[in-house]
């Protein structure tokens, strides 16, 4: 006889576990998509939303953008999802589910069941449960399955009184991951708007004469005095430029010398010594080397905001090679470039706004590093680069810490699902 009882369970529950074909526990509704044409169908109060509406860690989380009108559900294939039906993905992106929170309607990615279980913990059940869905699936390019592919799978399933508790404790543990997600995104509007406030600095004419007007957050030294005037500087009379790798193909990757990855430098403005990449170098190989306190550069990208993204390196390393899609930029004192404050300088509003403004092409942009050295900056000197560098760098750490919260309450609930489902 198969075990249908649960790793993890409630002490107050027991017995085997259910059952039941997927036929038999609701109805299932389709979706579909209402002419994109007529824009008075999507000028509503009625929630559509497709696949990418629905999120991969949460069943709790519907991104509502589109709103459709009465009339566009009568003439078109979508149709009045009610509230509290499971929304299950049936073609791209099969795997995600959610649970409708108001009446709305889906495209026809859709199958969504209303139902007389607990339909909270069918979307978490399902969930842990996503591979089954894809075995039953059909097609070749696209694969998907329909209510007809679904009605006669059998799932265990047990009483509506374990139902309701297993969900309930699962939307506990949820509702703490999203308050956590939630600190983390106010920290970082915080940081962003400190950042704003720290480098805002600038030269204005006053009566006729140049004057240095502070940052609107403004740093005092050990003495409790201000600092001096930040003083305006071309990038390439404190640094100069070096290129990546050269001469290399696909087959040089994958061992050999650790390089910094494109993608290493795209997600942070401090370079994750962490997550080098390998590539073979032969000896006697005219390569640039990194080292602590370069800058790094992207130099190409689709839009003209994501070009010339910058990240540092921080940390000593010895030998560390720079992969050939950015180029790196190495101050010529670290007294005038302090590491740690190029780290936010770089990445600031200010600077990133003038940064963007080199961007060239149509389809696809490239930045100049000539271009790069030309533009002028203003720089505080070496301690107050330190002072606002221990000051953002503090704000970093609670982040850090938050998304590592993040991190192990998501794993926890991982385990959890696996253990407290047969």
């Amino acid at each position: 006889m198969t075990n249908n009882i649960p790793q993890l369970r409630f002490p107050e529950f027991y017995g085997q576990w259910g059952e039941k074909q997927l036929g038999n526990i609701g109805e299932y509704i389709g979706g579909g998509t209402p002419d994109t044409s007529v824009k008075e169908y999507w000028q509503g109060e009625i929630p559509w939303i497709s696949s990418s509406d629905v999120f991969d860690d949460s069943i709790h989380k519907i991104d509502k953008t589109r709103y459709i009108t009465k009339e566009a559900v009568e003439k078109s294939a979508t149709k009045i999802v009610p509230k509290g039906s499971v929304l299950m993905v049936s073609r791209v992106g099969i795997g995600k589910f959610a649970i409708a929170d108001e009446e709305l309607c889906t495209s026809q990615d859709f199958t969504n069941l209303v139902t007389s279980e607990n339909e909270y913990f069918l979307g978490y059940y399902f969930k842990t449960k996503a591979n089954r869905f894809v075995s039953l699936s059909q097609g070749t390019s696209i694969k998907g399955f329909t209510t007809k592919d679904i009605k006669s799978a059998k799932f265990n399933i047990p009483d509506p009184p374990e139902q309701t508790k297993i969900a309930d404790f699962l939307t506990a543990v949820d509702k703490r991951i999203n308050l956590l997600e939630e600190k983390k995104k106010a920290l970082e509007k915080y940081k962003k708007g400190v950042m704003q406030k720290v480098f805002d600095g600038q030269w204005v004419k006053v009566d006729g004469q140049l004057k240095f007007q502070p940052p609107t957050i403004l740093f005092k030294n050990e003495d409790g005095n201000d600092f001096p005037d930040w003083e305006e500087k071309k990038l390439g009379d404190l640094g100069k430029t070096f290129n990546g790798l050269t001469g290399k193909t696909k087959v040089d990757f994958g061992e050999g010398k650790p390089y910094i990855q494109y993608m290493q430098i795209f997600r942070s403005s401090k370079l994750d010594v962490s997550d080098f990449g390998l590539v073979n170098i032969k000896d006697g190989e005219n390569q640039s080397q990194a080292q602590y306190g370069d800058v790094f550069f992207t130099t190409s990208s689709e839009t003209p905001k994501e070009i010339g993204i910058s990240s540092v390196l921080t940390e000593q390393v010895k030998e560390v090679y720079l992969n050939s899609f950015c180029f790196g930029y190495r101050p010529n004192c670290l007294d005038e470039l302090v590491p740690e404050f190029a780290q936010f300088f770089f990445r600031s509003e200010k600077v990133r706004k003038q940064i963007v403004k080199l961007a060239q092409g149509s389809t696809r942009f490239n930045m100049s590093k000539v271009a790069l050295l030309k533009l002028k900056f203003d720089f505080p000197e070496k301690d107050e680069q330190q002072k606002i560098a221990d000051f953002l760098s503090s704000i970093d750490k609670l982040i850090e810490k938050v998304d590592r919260q993040i991190n192990l309450s998501q794993e926890w609930k991982k385990g959890l699902l696996q253990k407290m489902f047969v």
